[in-house]
């Protein structure tokens, strides 16, 4: 399979079983079972499993360990609620816009190919991308902050933090493990392989004014820059199991899967949301025509997608208009089937683009299958500019647009005013699910998690309903 211009080829796949481990590599099918036969070798460390487990009585023995893997995190419940979660048009405006769990689907299809081309096990970077994604809470990036203020007095909150929480922790697949995915598994959904930085010396203080009965009218009283933190994989709680995946990893450095996981990831929302801002008339591809608005988007671009000093507003620019100059972007859209087929042909020919230039890039002078330390993704400079400005495209048009802040301000004060609510009636209020944690929790700390880990997994609309119950 082919995508765009670029020739990005996804190599077939195929796995086998040896005493060293299981292979993974581009290649052919062969055999009954389609089964993977040459390739990288992802040993017993990389498949090993955080709690044993017995045989299963049904196991067909054709199934790799990251076939496995990537089965759980399919039918995980936490899958399932990313299709009530919004990713940029909040949830039940239209039928189009893509949802938390569409775009994780389609990440995982863009990861799944271009880790097949280079020789990771494909299985393996789906599962990840899958999961790429399951500890966001409702409304997006707004929950996110919304509930960073939350946790203050717990140690934070993080989507990616809470995502390895979920998948070692809080999902029900095997008790004190969750999902018990392989350490390779694992380790390539983290993206920010480091603990939280060390919480502010007042956090237990914190936690147990929160947790106190007068002070369950709300979090309010928790500033913003006591909320204010960086991106980080783990909690310091979970920093058991972190150090279980990262036994005998580099410092600080993603694996290769999690560096694919994280290009598909930017690769599939600058695209598929530019897509949806077209359909939704928030983006037209005459504004993008506006010289002064393509400044401005620029601009936006380098204050909030690109390193401080990494490029100027006038470069950017010039690659802003050198993009938009592709002979395949449609003239027009009117959303009748011809425009339409043009920009799924622009959705298409962006993604090749993207990720055929990382594929070049990572084999130059390397010879495939390349997996976990053996190379890093290498996504020149340009395609990555090039994402970010898709990613400006959105922001300015969808994102700011007029409206906006005053919705997604109501969005965090109903998450803060619901946290209150649960804490005010822990554990009654809590799902069935959470109770036996809240219950031994020894700290108001832990406490307070289990009311994080209790919003953070309610969908936008559960959210709402469960304000409009406990609140109003």
């Amino acid at each position: 399979m082919t995508a765009g211009s670029a020739g990005w080829t996804a190599g077939s796949e195929r796995w086998s079983e040896a005493s060293a481990g299981w292979t993974g590599g581009s290649g052919c099918w062969s055999g009954a079972g389609a089964r993977w036969t040459a390739g990288a070798v992802y040993d017993r460390h990389a498949t090993a499993r955080f709690a044993p487990e017995p045989a299963k009585s049904a196991e067909s023995g054709e199934r790799s360990p990251f076939q496995r893997d990537r089965a759980r995190v399919l039918h995980s419940s936490a899958l399932r609620r990313l299709a009530a979660k919004t990713q940029v048009v909040e949830v039940g405006q239209a039928d189009f816009p893509r949802t938390r769990l569409t775009h994780s689907l389609e990440c995982a299809q863009i990861g799944r190919e271009l880790g097949a081309t280079l020789g990771c096990d494909p299985d393996l970077v789906d599962a990840a991308c899958l999961a790429h994604d399951l500890g966001h809470p409702p409304f997006g990036h707004n929950g996110e902050s919304a509930l960073a203020q939350v946790a203050v007095g717990c140690g934070g909150f993080e989507g990616n933090a809470q995502s390895l929480r979920l998948l070692t922790r809080l999902e029900a697949k095997v008790p004190g493990a969750g999902l018990n995915l392989t350490r390779a598994t694992l380790d390539a959904t983290l993206k920010y392989p480091w603990l939280a930085p060390e919480p502010a010396s007042r956090a237990a203080d914190i936690a147990e004014h929160l947790m106190a009965p007068e002070h369950h009218q709300g979090f309010s009283d928790v500033t913003e820059q006591l909320a204010a933190g960086g991106k980080y994989g783990c909690y310091e709680e979970d920093a058991g199991v972190f150090s279980w995946i990262r036994e005998g990893a580099p410092d600080g450095r993603a694996c290769l899967e999690a560096q694919v996981m994280d290009w598909a990831d930017d690769v599939a929302y600058s695209v598929h949301d530019l897509e949806d801002g077209l359909h939704s008339g928030l983006i037209g591809l005459d504004k993008l025509r506006d010289p002064e608005q393509r400044r401005q988007v620029a601009a936006l671009t380098q204050a909030q997608y690109c390193p401080p000093g990494a490029v100027t507003v006038d470069e950017l620019c010039g690659i802003f208009d050198r993009l938009l100059a592709l002979s395949y972007w449609p003239r027009r859209f009117d959303g009748e089937p011809q425009t339409a087929a043009a920009v799924k042909n622009l959705t298409s020919e962006l993604i090749g683009r993207f990720c055929g230039a990382a594929q070049r890039a990572t084999l130059a002078g390397r010879a495939a299958p390349l997996s976990r330390y053996a190379a890093d993704l290498d996504v020149p400079r340009l395609q990555r500019m090039e994402c970010a400005l898709l990613k400006g495209v959105t922001a300015f048009y969808v994102m700011g647009r007029a409206g906006a802040a005053a919705v997604q301000a109501r969005e965090r004060e109903m998450l803060t005013g619901l946290a209150a609510a649960l804490a005010a009636g822990a554990p009654g209020t809590l799902d069935p699910m959470f109770r036996p944690a809240y219950d031994l929790a020894a700290s108001d700390a832990a406490r307070l998690r289990v009311i994080v880990d209790q919003v953070a997994s309610l969908t936008d609309t559960s959210a709402a309903a469960w304000h409009a119950k406990l609140c109003e």
